[in-house]
């Protein structure tokens, strides 16, 4: 399960992850995430994609990762 919270996405930019949604027709479940950048614009994934891998270069790098939290 994706958790909210601070996301890098591979090309560098940051995210914040609201939650997951449901689609209301087919129930697929969908990351809601803002940008953490410009307009901080409201976006959604197919949660599938938002968690798989995707080849940079020669490797495979996880298209969003996790930013520690810091301590509270």
């Amino acid at each position: 399960m994706i958790k909210p919270g601070r996301y890098r996405h591979y090309k560098g930019k940051d995210y914040e992850v609201l939650g997951v949604a449901r689609h209301s027709e087919t129930e697929e479940a969908y990351v809601v995430y803002r940008q953490l950048y410009g307009e901080g614009g409201l976006w959604i994934r197919p949660m599938t994609m938002f968690s798989e891998s995707v080849s940079v270069g020669n490797e495979l790098v996880p298209r969003f990762r996790r930013l520690e939290e810091g301590p509270a």
